[in-house]
């Protein structure tokens, strides 16, 4: 085999704290995996990088996208499937050239995440790997059905067998997990975060097709009541997570529920959202921030898991730059330490996705899926917002 050689670096690897200087790591040129890693004198290879001292993580992973929409226009349910895929190519690239390696999108009109995913082999444009949903649960009337529903936005269920069914037709589609709308939401026109819009049967048929074919559900579960129900049925993750309680934390402690809090959702409405979109959005937004950031923060003291996802295409909440930004808010308006930010951008999320054993660390074996920064990100976050960072997929820069 040919092996390229990465010298002269400074290496968080995913698995232990900090970044060690004078480290190296070689990279299988056929496979794209890494081969080795160590620190001081390097090994011989066909090739070598020298990284001139720099920063070099994993690739950081985006737990929570909407890859059919666009954060700075909201008609998602006007588009055809062709507009709605060229949006999402562009979201895509705009993904991977930020840093993100790794997205997960929770629903997509037309399934049009299923089908990219399906295609980026053969087409090779630039693109993130990717876990798709196809379209989410949502019940009749609910978050995610909206005043002109149609087929191809999200599969309406409303009892336990309609669950059943559309669960299993979603796995057939090529769904790599299952969204659920287990309560309402800020963008729905007729409900609230408080309402809870499954039965906790419903969501448990949910995960019980799901985890039968060892796949995973992750509930849009806002409103305290909409969490409890969605934990009891037994979810993966909970994405958002409003008004998350103590006992819900705990429980997620105890059960390894990762909390995918999405902050920048609610920040981008509530910075730049009046006279912009829908009143009833930014009322929604601004009246329940203070309460999601101080529950975040319980979650953090709690010792609650944390995965990273941004609700990009929401609005004000771009795919270029708002998973940097939500990197921010998880350090500088929750209080979450840089290193655990890191850890829940790596490693965590790559648990979550269910791709760690070759994803979400630089450890022999894996994929060689890295960032290369000027500034350390430990000393300041903000360090990943750098334009012309290295992005590389399998060893090969973006």
């Amino acid at each position: 085999m040919t092996t390229t050689l990465y010298s002269n670096l400074a290496l968080f690897d995913g698995l232990h704290d900090g970044f060690t200087p004078d480290s190296w790591f070689t990279v299988d040129d056929a496979t794209g995996k890494v081969a080795a890693t160590g620190t001081g004198a390097t090994p011989a290879a066909d090739r070598t990088v020298d990284c001139a001292g720099q920063y070099v993580m994993p690739g950081m992973m985006n737990c929570h996208v909407h890859l059919g929409s666009n954060a700075h226009q909201l008609a998602a349910s006007e588009r055809s499937e062709t507009e709605t895929t060229l949006l999402a190519l562009q979201n895509l690239s705009d993904l991977v050239h930020s840093g993100v390696t790794y997205v997960r999108n929770l629903s997509s009109n037309y399934d049009v995440d299923v089908k990219l995913r399906d295609a980026q082999a053969e087409y090779g444009f630039p693109a993130p790997h990717v876990v798709a949903s196809g379209r989410a649960m949502s019940a009749t009337g609910g978050h995610g059905d909206s005043p002109h529903h149609t087929g191809n936005e999200s599969y309406l269920v409303d009892s336990p067998d309609e669950m059943r069914h559309a669960v299993r037709q979603a796995f057939k589609n090529g769904a790599d997990v299952i969204k659920v709308m287990a309560t309402g939401g800020v963008m729905s026109v007729a409900d609230s975060p408080l309402d809870a819009e499954f039965t906790q049967e419903e969501l448990a048929v949910a995960t019980r097709e799901a985890h039968a074919r060892r796949r995973k559900v992750a509930a849009h579960a806002q409103g305290t009541a909409g969490i409890r129900l969605a934990l009891e049925a037994g979810v993966d993750s909970v994405e958002h997570g409003i008004f998350l309680d103590e006992d819900e934390a705990e429980f997620m402690k105890a059960h390894q529920v990762y909390l995918v809090p999405t902050l920048n959702a609610v920040q981008g409405i509530v910075d730049h959202g009046e006279g912009k979109i829908p009143d009833y959005m930014v009322r929604k937004a601004s009246d329940f921030a203070q309460a999601f950031f101080k529950n975040m923060k319980l979650a953090v003291q709690r010792g609650v898991p944390f995965a990273t996802g941004t609700d990009a295409g929401t609005p004000f909440n771009d795919f270029a730059t708002g998973y940097w930004d939500e990197l921010h808010l998880l350090v500088n308006k929750v209080g979450m330490a840089p290193q655990d930010v890191l850890y829940a951008a790596t490693r965590n999320s790559a648990d979550l996705l269910g791709v760690s054993e070759e994803y979400g660390a630089l450890a022999a074996g894996k994929y060689a899926d890295f960032l290369v920064l000027k500034a350390n990100p430990l000393d300041d976050v903000d360090a990943v917002r750098q334009a012309d960072k290295g992005v590389y997929l399998g060893g090969k820069r973006v």
